[in-house]
């Protein structure tokens, strides 16, 4: 059985752990997503504790030339 979905008290994202190819997650508006574009997207601006995807902190977002 799949574990339940994770949801961010912050920003409500909710994040579906253990997808095949990776934690997938899903946002209100869009396709869903990796950790690494939500962290790119949200939680870099985020300067509050209770994040749940501070790990994603560990991969960079590309810059925007």
């Amino acid at each position: 059985m799949a574990d339940p979905p994770q949801t961010c008290p912050l920003c409500n994202v909710k994040i579906l752990v253990g997808c095949v190819g990776g934690d997938r997650v899903l946002f209100s508006v869009g396709p869903p997503g990796t950790r690494k574009s939500l962290y790119a997207k949200v939680c870099r601006h985020i300067d509050r504790p209770g994040c749940i995807n501070k790990s994603g902190g560990s991969q960079t977002a590309s810059p925007k030339y």
